[in-house]
Parts: structure tokens; sequence; C-alpha cells
């Protein structure tokens, strides 16, 4: 699984963003940060920790590194939430407990009352989710901001970087097309969680539209100085 920016890039885009979308699993260079005012992470079926097999997560992790100490507005998700927590003292665990997956719901912690991407949104917030590995502690500085029943660190801020272990850019019909990447022991569960994401959709795309707009809110901050 490679994941790509869905409807996220479209919401980001319709706020007068431009997005360019690099693929280094296929040979693209990642570009100097300084050319960018935005980072977004996005997942993929390799874990954190699985450089020798994908070379290129390395510089990735390098760049959230730099990212982190530059405070370029970051968005991790999923994969690259791990990668973010990985690359800056965080610790990330392979299957800790288990497939998480379908509609997650997010509670938020009195430090997202302030926070300027996670501030106001639906309480509980409703994403898609997707996932085997989890993060199990933060870095240092990090501030946890929400939590989840199943993996507790589902969003966390360090600088101007974020972390979210689910899934806002998907769609019903993007999780369902992941069918074929799950164990064939949890495919029925999977295939009610498919039509639970379908009819909660409004309220899960309602959170994850407003937390792209919010991100791109602060990228275009950043932008203009």
């Amino acid at each position: 699984m490679k994941a790509d920016l869905e409807r996220l890039g479209e919401w980001i885009a319709e706020e007068g963003v431009d997005v360019t979308v690099v693929r280094p699993f296929d040979g693209d260079e990642i570009p100097d940060l300084g050319e960018v005012d935005g980072l977004v992470v996005l997942g993929g079926g390799m874990g954190a920790m699985d450089v020798d097999d994908f070379p290129w997560l390395e510089g990735i992790k390098e760049r959230l590194r730099e990212a982190v100490a530059t405070e370029l507005p970051t968005l991790g998700i999923c994969l690259g939430a791990q990668l973010l927590a990985d690359a800056t003292g965080g610790h990330v665990r392979r299957g800790d407990a288990g497939l998480e997956s379908g509609v997650v719901a997010v509670d938020w912690q009195q430090e997202a009352e302030n926070d300027p991407l996670v501030a106001g949104l639906p309480r509980p917030l409703l994403a898609g989710a997707m996932h085997f590995d989890g993060i199990v502690s933060l870095p240092e500085d990090a501030v946890l901001l929400g939590t989840g029943e199943k993996y507790r660190h589902q969003v966390f801020r360090l600088s101007s970087a974020w972390g979210v272990q689910f899934h806002p850019e998907i769609s019903p019909a993007r999780f369902e097309s992941w069918r074929s990447l799950i164990p064939d022991e949890h495919r029925s569960a999977y295939d009610v969680q498919a039509e639970e994401f379908k009819s909660s959709d409004a309220a899960v795309k309602e959170g994850s539209k407003a937390l792209a707009e919010r991100f791109a809110n602060i990228v275009r901050a950043r932008a203009q100085g």
C-alpha cells in the first residue's frame, strides 16, 4: 500500500495552496525544504523501521527532523506520523496492538484546546484508519493532543509538525480498495467496517475537511511570512 492525498489534496487545493506530490518509492527526489512552505508525509504498507528494505525512508526521516528544527508546517499521516515520532526520539512498535481499521474515534486532550490545528474540531473526531504498527512513546518535547481506545497516540504535535495515526485523506471507496491487503482472518470484520465507514462518512468528512483547511491556513500563513 502506498497512500496518496486523495480528497485531502482536493481540500488543501481549495484553500489556495498548491500541492506537489513526490513519490520517493518511485525514485522521485525529495525536495529541499527551503523550496516549500509545508510538508505532508503519507502512509504506506511498510513500517517506520524498514529502512534496509526501503532506503528512501531514511531520507524522509532526515527531512522530518529538518522540518521540526526549522518549524516548517508538517503533517505526518499514519506511517508519516510514525516516521515523525521515530525520527525525533519516539518509539514505534511493530504490530503493537494488532490491526486498527475502520472508523476510529479520537478523544481530545486538554492540550488540544489551544492547538492551531485541532482546537475546535468535532469531539470526538471520527476518521478512517488502517494500520498494524503503532507509536508507543512520543519524542521528549512532543505534546499528546488526541487519544484512541486501541492505540493511544492518535494525534501529537512537535514544534510545528503534527502526527496523526489515522487517515484523514481517505474516502470509503479508498478504504474498501485496501481489503486485499488485509489478512484473511480480518476480512469479515473489515467488510462490516467498510459499511460503517459509508454510513459515517458525513461526520468523517466534516472533521477531516476541517483539519485539511486548518493545515492549509497554517501553510499559507507561513508562506506570507
